[in-house]
């Protein structure tokens, strides 16, 4: 069956992601993947995971046992603060348990969960395999400093996805990775910070998962080139 899988599918753009595909590919069978229980829901299938090795490899099993043939794959998964640290304004806010926490949600979750889906892979599977980066992981970009613990987390996101990319071009010729930003977007990740987005650059969550799907979902101009696309939510490249 055709299947789109969804990791981090608790959040906000997740959630409109859902309601967004539900009304333009309805019989695609969506498989959601989250930390959180939820009960299936018409053509949904909700998996609870905690994110470890272990707890993806039943994903995979799961999708085996469907026979899946995975057309898209988006990781939502990532923060940006918690209840004690918020992104560093200088060198002296660095703390340890706040730069390990961003790491693991937003670089090794999502590698983790491509590692889930590769035995999905082969050179047949044409689909693409997205996770949420931000315009702040370009080096290139940074004019500002600040945020060392969130820029460093999405850079080398970044990264892994680009050293990916190579491998599939050699095992999954025909899937392509995207690495997009979303734009400040009005969910609890962003709340501390809306005051300061200027008029008209505060989305919707809706407004993000339909940039999202037009640019990630049979998009004829992602190139099939050996590396990532890496796309602003108006499918500008953004440099890396």
């Amino acid at each position: 069956m055709k299947t789109i899988v969804l990791f981090g599918a608790s959040s906000a753009i997740a959630k409109a992601y859902i309601e967004h595909l539900q009304i333009n590919v309805p019989l695609y069978q969506i498989v959601c993947v989250s930390a959180k229980s939820t009960e299936p829901d018409g053509s949904v299938v909700y998996l609870k995971t905690d994110y470890t090795k272990q707890s993806l490899a039943k994903v995979t099993a799961y999708l085996k046992e469907q026979n899946a043939d995975i057309k898209q794959v988006i990781m939502f998964n990532g923060t940006l603060h918690n209840k004690t640290h918020m992104p560093e304004k200088k060198l002296e806010d660095l703390n340890a348990d706040y730069f390990n926490e961003l790491f693991s949600a937003n670089t090794l979750t999502p590698l983790l969960c491509l590692q889930s889906i590769l035995p999905l892979l082969t050179h047949k599977t044409h689909c693409t395999i997205t996770a949420l980066s931000a315009r702040v992981g370009s080096i290139n970009d940074n004019k500002l400093g600040g945020w060392y613990t969130y820029r460093a987390s999405k850079a080398a996101l970044n990264m892994l996805f680009k050293t990916a990319a190579v491998e599939l071009a050699r095992r999954a010729k025909n899937t392509k990775l995207v690495l997009f930003h979303p734009g400040t977007t009005d969910t609890v990740l962003s709340k501390p910070f809306q005051k300061n987005v200027p008029a008209g650059k505060l989305f919707t969550a809706e407004f993000v998962a339909k940039q999202l799907f037009t640019l990630t979902f049979n998009n004829p101009h992602i190139e099939l080139n050996g590396e990532p696309a890496y796309l602003d939510w108006q499918g500008d490249t953004i440099p890396w």
